[in-house]
């Protein structure tokens, strides 16, 4: 009898201690949601920025994550596109090397774990002196990487060869032109493409990698009125077109100098153009592009990057895409690029 009675007291001894920590526990629990929600929206958005910002998807031999959270960046832009083109339309021979008017920005970039925000201005543009339109977005991660061009120009000049036209000045044709490229780094671990082009992360140790890429391009060319007002032997000229293309290419970032303070960065990736839809109309005489032809999209970067000290840097960049297009009867290269100078704090 006194064995059960023992056993029936320590049982509802035991059952109540866990009661009590059970208790214990959901308090604990209520009381970090509690301090969660009274630390504010902005409070626990900042912790969940660190905590990606800091998680580690990479290897720590070679690549590395700044301890400052913030990156302020001065920033110099330069962009300009660039236009070859040849060919006989219904026996008609022309010839056309053009070039748009450089788009020069003074800006100031402001990073906060990888997010960032630019303010750039034309003195140019505030002047009157450059009436085009242009707009650049880009992303630079350690797997996937893109960019974005719009570019919209009536500032379209230089020679060709038409009949008795030797010059095309300045408003003469309108040109629309939307550039998307990605890239996929296969050795993402090791391999940094925003070291080199954001500097949000350190490249320790010299690493390459394979990539696979998709390029899309789309826009239209086309002779605007004033151009047919001063010159009416002008050809009316609409160009329209659409190429999608995937490829694959190398990067390869170069690491040198005491404690790595030098980054070479190169990058290359050709891609085979496996869906157009081109269309060229000159005076009326419309041809366009089922034959089988050479297509190619070419994207290039490049940057170099010196770290004065952990906090200080300062380097040049340059990104390229160029397209070339021949069926025999019409060759058409187009050169985009946007060349970069920088000088980044962080705190």
């Amino acid at each position: 009898m006194k064995k059960y009675l023992f056993f029936i007291l320590f049982s509802a001894v035991t059952s109540a201690a866990n009661a009590q920590s059970a208790a214990d526990s959901s308090l604990d629990t209520d009381t970090v949601v509690s301090q969660e929600k009274k630390l504010g929206l902005g409070k626990r958005l900042n912790n969940k920025l660190s905590d990606k910002y800091y998680k580690t998807k990479y290897d720590t031999n070679y690549v590395a994550r700044p301890k400052e959270k913030w990156l302020f960046r001065l920033l110099g832009n330069q962009t300009g596109n660039y236009i070859h083109a040849k060919g006989t339309v219904k026996d008609v021979y022309s010839e056309y090397d053009l070039h748009t008017k450089t788009n020069n920005t003074l800006g100031l970039e402001v990073n906060y774990c990888d997010i960032a925000a630019t303010i750039s201005v034309n003195p140019a543009k505030i002047g009157g002196d450059y009436n085009d339109y242009e707009f650049n977005f880009e992303y630079h991660g350690q797997q996937l990487s893109f960019d974005i061009n719009y570019q919209r120009a009536n500032s379209l000049a230089g020679d060709i060869q038409y009949r008795d036209i030797d010059h095309l000045d300045k408003d003469g044709l309108r040109m629309n032109v939307v550039n998307v490229s990605a890239y996929y780094s296969f050795n993402h671990r090791r391999f940094s493409f925003p070291a080199a082009l954001f500097q949000n992360y350190y490249q320790l140790r010299s690493a390459g990698s394979w990539l696979a890429g998709l390029s899309v391009q789309s826009g239209s060319i086309k002779t605007t009125d004033e151009l047919k007002a001063r010159s009416p032997q002008a050809p009316e000229v609409h160009l329209t077109f659409a190429n999608i293309a995937l490829g694959g290419g190398y990067g390869y970032n170069f690491v040198f100098g005491r404690h790595s303070q030098w980054l070479f960065h190169l990058s290359a990736l050709p891609s085979a153009v496996l869906y157009k839809h081109n269309r060229l109309t000159v005076n009326g005489d419309e041809m366009k592009d089922h034959r089988l032809c050479f297509n190619m999209i070419f994207n290039e970067r490049a940057a170099l990057v010196y770290h004065f000290t952990p906090r200080y840097n300062a380097g040049a960049s340059l990104i390229m895409s160029n397209s070339f297009y021949d069926n025999g009867d019409i060759k058409l290269n187009q050169n985009k690029y946007l060349a970069r100078a920088f000088f980044g704090v962080r705190l």
